[in-house]
């Protein structure tokens, strides 16, 4: 027996979020009622409207955008996801309205541009609904606590007890420093991080990077922390190289072969990059025990840490690797299946660099 036939604009209507639909002339096409309602305005009010008439955008500098073009990003065909970032919603009316931004655009089949489904996200009226800056503040407060005494205690003992320590021991001792001083530069940024994404601040300095080496790099550098690592790096030659901030890019990466030596296992790694049409893939893969079904949803959250394994940092390594791929338009994913491992995969687009050339 068949219930009654629901139309799109009715699914769209049902939804807790804003929807903007926009065509390839950057022109509204439709939006859900949610969206008309934070306008203050019916639906068909805002049909026809170029969109940055209802959006006022700003760049991932904070600048205003201009609004007028598609932005340099999406003449890469590899571009598809809209990384989440600040706007103000504006109707015919004097009201305004902050959201949060995000969205995919839709391609026709030579990847050109033929417009984009944007989500919208109010802020909540109530900080109980989500982390506020101050829990922020609180969880990398208490991660920064064990380095930081970490190097106090070394130092100390450093500064009383020069003479009768051996030249390795005075090594090591140096070395742990240099590397708890490394970690809480990188919670630091962290915390940098997070405000830039959410307010679609950050600025990404782009050059060409070379992957296949900056996985051996970020191995090295992990296997300071877990001597036991046993990884393998598998990057058909000759790889590509992409155009993106080699220090986001370190940062992802690290954050997920670290988070497979902390959750799964140091043994039997496996990075790998693979090619395709219009973008190119990095691969972390563990043989741990896997991720529950019930986590696998929940891994890119904020501030979730996994049940199984050793579960230790602050929640927020995933959930801003996400936004710092979705940044330069790739996409972060995870597969697990139990007692097989899991798989930890982003993307980046290549570059054509005749395709970013303006007029």
């Amino acid at each position: 027996m068949s219930g009654p036939v629901i139309s799109a604009p009715e699914i769209l209507d049902a939804l807790p979020v804003g929807v903007v639909v926009v065509d390839a002339s950057m022109q509204v096409s439709m939006v859900n009622l949610i969206t008309a309602r934070w306008a203050g305005c019916r639906p068909a009010e805002l049909a026809g409207r170029p969109c940055r008439e209802l959006l006022e955008w700003r760049d991932v500098r904070g600048e205003r955008s201009a609004g007028h073009r598609w932005p340099a990003p999406t003449r890469l065909a590899g571009t598809r996801t809209i990384a989440a970032q600040s706007a103000v919603l504006t109707g015919p009316g004097p009201r305004r309205v902050t959201v949060t931004v995000a969205g995919t655009y839709l391609r026709d089949a030579s990847g050109g541009v033929g417009g984009a489904v944007l989500t919208l996200t109010a802020p909540p009226r109530s900080g109980r609904d989500a982390p506020v800056g101050v829990e922020v503040v609180s969880t990398v407060s208490h991660e920064l606590r064990a380095p930081l005494t970490s190097v106090k205690g070394y130092t100390s003992l450093m500064l009383n007890r020069w003479d009768r320590l051996s030249d390795e021991q005075k090594q090591k001792m140096l070395a742990q420093v240099n590397h708890d001083a490394d970690r809480v530069t990188r919670l630091i940024t962290e915390l940098l991080d997070i405000s830039r994404l959410e307010t679609g601040r950050l600025t990404l300095r782009r050059q060409m990077v070379d992957l296949a080496a900056l996985a051996v790099t970020v191995i090295d550098k992990v296997r300071l922390e877990y001597p036991e690592l046993d990884a393998a790096v598998a990057f058909p030659g000759p790889f590509p190289q992409v155009y993106a901030d080699p220090d986001k890019v370190e940062q992802v990466l690290t954050n997920l072969v670290e988070n497979a030596c902390k959750y799964a296992s140091p043994k039997g790694m496996v990075v790998a990059g693979t090619v395709g049409v219009d973008t190119v893939s990095v691969a972390v893969s563990d043989r741990g025990e896997g991720i529950p079904d019930s986590d696998l949803p929940k891994v890119f959250t904020r501030f979730f840490r996994g049940s199984e394994g050793r579960p230790t940092g602050s929640g927020l390594g995933l959930w801003i690797s996400r936004g710092l791929v979705e940044s330069h338009g790739g996409e972060l994913t995870a597969d697990s299946k139990a007692g097989h491992g899991s798989t930890f995969r982003f993307t980046l687009p290549l570059i054509d660099f005749d395709q970013l050339n303006y007029d």
